[in-house]
């Protein structure tokens, strides 16, 4: 059993160096405009690109993120990870869930890969 005394340098030790924490893997952080969408490892979120938009209808969700990664790497990512949230596959890069679609197209400039995360209602 720990000492009060050793929990008390082990709290001391931990908060005096932050930089010894675990930094959060991308995929603990989410796309921006979408409180349930997963940003793929590799990917970083392109500020004050978020777009967001209440309407009659449902919601509309823009977002864009860029990385130097490999564009099936993302579509993989998304392909394994959108189901377990409820989305289905209804083609390549688009996915459906409750009355709302979600596109996501990959694109390459160079060595930069931009990807734009639309969701619309259906």
């Amino acid at each position: 059993m720990i000492s009060r005394r050793q929990f008390a340098v082990l709290l001391v030790a931990a908060l005096s160096f932050p930089s010894l924490m675990a930094a959060p893997r991308a995929a603990d952080e989410f796309v921006p405009g979408f409180e349930d969408l997963p940003l793929a490892p590799g990917l970083t979120a392109v500020p004050d690109a978020a777009m967001s938009f209440d309407s009659a209808g449902g919601r509309i969700v823009e977002s864009l993120a860029t990385g130097r990664i490999d564009a099936g790497s993302v579509a993989d990512f998304y392909a394994r990870t959108l189901p377990q949230l409820g989305w289905q596959q209804a083609d390549e890069g688009t996915y459906r869930r409750e009355g709302e679609e979600l596109v996501i197209e990959i694109a390459r400039s160079g060595g930069v890969l931009t990807v734009r995360f639309a969701l619309t209602p259906r």
